[in-house]
């Protein structure tokens, strides 16, 4: 399978149009630009770009063989599962992509840590 086609199952996975893809006229547009639809809109689109590098080299490198691909597509079609997905991701070597919660269907949600008083800031993933 080359790239090209890798790339568009890829994008072709990701469910919906973008909070923006219904508003088309050029006074709407600027309008949302400066609200909070966009800032959703333009983390959606960088979500999916993060899964789409990712995915692509874990097969390039072997990881994961195309026919594995299909398993992310569960969380690739909503905004919230590419949000986590992507989170992982970042936090993940492409090598470890066997052992992402969409390969063992642990789809998880994540949810906001609560920091305690003397607690020293750090990153951690927390299943709902």
């Amino acid at each position: 399978m080359h790239l090209d086609e890798i790339i568009n199952w890829i994008d072709g996975v990701f469910a919906g149009g973008s909070p923006v893809a219904e508003r088309a006229e050029v006074a709407t547009l600027r309008e949302i630009f400066g609200d909070q639809g966009y800032q959703r809109y333009f983390q959606d689109q960088v979500n999916r770009q993060i899964i789409r590098d990712y995915l692509t080299n874990a097969v390039v490198l072997g990881v994961i063989n195309v026919g594995g691909l299909a398993a992310f597509s569960t969380q690739m079609v909503t905004e919230e599962g590419r949000s986590a997905l992507a989170l992982y991701m970042l936090m993940s070597s492409v090598e470890e992509a066997k052992d992402l919660p969409a390969i063992n269907n642990e789809v998880e949600v994540l949810k906001p840590l609560r920091p305690q008083p003397d607690e020293r800031p750090h990153i951690k993933l927390v299943p709902n």
